[in-house]
């Protein structure tokens, strides 16, 4: 592995560890571990003249443990299993309405807005994981490279406002907290939904799924009737 690689897998290591730490010490949307640690990164980067193809290597190898991480998810789900069987039916109902509604209210933003019909198709994805999101926005017409963008964005904002949010709302209970977060925000959201809680975190892991299951079956019917 080059010096620079390892260099910049060990920068995005030791300041997201950094992030976490003070995530503890000062809660605060803005220290969002996911989202001080992107900003800290890039000033660094920046700072260093290492440019975006120089970090690429980093970026890759640091992607290739997502699927481990991802797999670990089934683990909190499983031993939460009875509980979010015994709310199955809310469950389903939440995701469904969770998931209309993240569709018409992107659509309709990109509307009102007068964005460019791309620009529509491509937000209508916004809130379903980064490989759906692309294979999605392919079928109905939207751009690969900024629907990717937009999904970050998602679970960036998420991660960071979406409990927020929720407590603003007075809305406690984990199960709802966890799909809220999961619905809209997938991976990135659902590692700071499982620092409130495990039951939190098994939710927003089912959400992740489902989410995308829906999305995918969801939009290309609306597009093909419209």
């Amino acid at each position: 592995m080059a010096g620079l690689t390892l260099f910049n897998i060990s920068l995005t290591i030791f300041i997201y560890i950094g992030a976490r730490g003070l995530y503890r010490h000062f809660t605060n949307p803005f220290t969002t571990p996911v989202l001080l640690a992107t900003i800290i990164v890039i000033i660094v980067l920046r700072a260093a003249d290492i440019t975006y193809v120089e970090y690429t290597p980093a970026k890759e190898s640091l992607t290739y443990l997502l699927g481990p991480a991802t797999v670990a998810l089934a683990v909190p789900m499983y031993k939460n299993r009875f509980v979010i069987k015994e709310k199955a039916l809310q469950v389903l109902s939440g995701l469904t309405l969770g998931c209309f509604a993240t569709i018409a209210s992107a659509i309709g933003i990109s509307k009102l807005l007068n964005f460019s019909e791309i620009i529509q198709r491509t937000s209508a994805v916004k809130a379903v994981t980064t490989p759906v999101a692309i294979e999605i926005v392919t079928i109905i017409g939207g751009d690969p490279s900024l629907a990717a963008v937009l999904v970050i964005t998602a679970g960036i904002f998420g991660a960071s406002f979406g409990s927020m949010f929720l407590t603003l709302f007075k809305i406690h209970d984990p199960i709802s907290r966890g799909l809220g977060i999961g619905t809209v925000s997938h991976g990135i959201g659902t590692s700071q939904a499982a620092a409130e809680g495990t039951l939190q975190g098994a939710v927003s892991s089912v959400a992740i799924g489902a989410a995308a299951i829906l999305t995918s079956i969801i939009l290309p019917i609306i597009y093909n009737l419209l």
